[in-house]
């Protein structure tokens, strides 16, 4: 007799941070189950909607948003439409009849695992950062098991649900080795090299650090790796060809990043947890520039899980202007303490985070 074709709804999104863990989850699930049926609910209007299918997904997107916690009468459209979102996501779940329900965080997953619960249906929460976001928060009573990135969430989620996997990186990361990174790049293997990456949209307070400093790292010598992001290029670019530095590349998007990340002695950073956990996985010394701009200050607790373990160095937003490009200059050239980082730092990876979790999935089924 022919086994049950296996079936997983997984749901999130709204960034990258949500997305890209749920598609390494459905790509650990579909190498470990080839046959297996996977169907992703977003919101619509979100970046998942765009993403998941070029991913090689099907999505059905849901018409919920996130509440305003400013302006509360504001919310009657918003919770309407949350009912319409949980009544469309009880039909998809009825007729895809999935066997295990994974939320990864985001207004769609709040929905879906909440129906997904109520119907019966396992449940499966992934946590990417140190500080467990809202959605999670919320569903924890829901969930058959939690899987979380750092240590210590016994704060957030039941004990006996949590298991301690870490977030899954980009697969081919791990791949880039030095010489062709120097190659790539045309960078010398023979000078040190700072990686300064803000994510692929950009972020602002490093970029104004380093356009403060170019001077100063023009008269440094080392190499310099400068990541942009697409709404700051121009201007960037503009302020690097005023001081004449070879030793500087300055781009909106590094395609490889895994040759970028190869010939680093370190890297400056937002705290993401996606950005977290390459740093962890390929053992770089980094200094992290946490954004204020996110729910909670989650990137805040991200970095001091690695700073706490003398992981990492942090530098506040606030202070960045002023004092990133000198902690840079002077760590860069201090070998007893990037090898001391690299080493911390190597010790909180998580390998093969995705298809830990995706056992984990599978034991659900059994």
């Amino acid at each position: 007799m022919q086994s049950k074709r296996m079936k997983f709804l997984i749901s999130g999104g709204g960034t990258g941070g949500h997305i890209f863990p749920a598609v390494s989850i459905a790509n650990a699930l579909r190498e470990a189950q080839p046959d297996c049926d996977i169907l992703f609910v977003g919101a619509l209007g979100r970046m998942e909607m765009e993403r998941v299918p070029a991913a090689g997904y099907k999505i059905v997107g849901l018409p919920v948003q996130g509440f305003d916690r400013k302006h509360l009468f504001r919310n009657i459209p918003i919770l309407w439409n949350l009912l319409k979102s949980m009544r469309k996501v009880r039909r998809v779940i009825k007729d895809f009849r999935p066997d295990v329900a994974i939320g990864v965080g985001g207004y769609a997953s709040g929905a879906a695992m909440k129906v997904a619960a109520r119907m019966g249906i396992p449940v499966l929460l992934q946590e990417q950062n140190g500080f467990a976001g809202v959605t999670n928060k919320l569903l924890k009573n829901d969930a058959a098991k939690i899987c979380v990135a750092y240590e210590g969430m016994e704060r957030f989620f039941p004990a006996d649900k949590i298991i301690l996997t870490g977030n899954p990186v980009r697969q081919n990361l791990t791949q880039g080795n030095r010489a062709d990174a120097y190659k790539e790049f045309g960078f010398s293997p023979d000078k040190k090299t700072l990686l300064i990456i803000g994510g692929s949209l950009g972020a602002r307070t490093i970029n104004n650090s380093v356009k403060a400093h170019l001077k100063e790292l023009a008269d440094s010598g080392i190499q310099i790796l400068w990541q942009t992001g697409k709404f700051y290029i121009d201007d960037c670019r503009a302020e690097a060809e005023k001081i004449a530095n070879s030793n500087l590349i300055v781009t909106d998007f590094v395609a490889r990043m895994d040759l970028a990340y190869a010939m680093a002695d370190l890297v400056v950073s937002r705290a993401g947890a996606s950005s977290i956990s390459e740093l962890c996985l390929l053992g770089k010394p980094s200094i992290l520039v946490p954004s204020p701009n996110v729910a909670e200050d989650h990137q805040t607790h991200n970095a001091m899980a690695l700073v706490n373990k003398h992981a990492a160095v942090l530098v506040k937003d606030v202070d960045a202007q002023n004092g990133l490009i000198d902690s840079a200059l002077r760590l860069i050239n201090d070998d007893a303490q990037l090898a001391e980082l690299a080493a911390n730092v190597s010790a909180l990876a998580q390998h093969d985070s995705a298809r830990r979790i995706a056992d984990e999935v599978l034991h659900l089924v059994q």
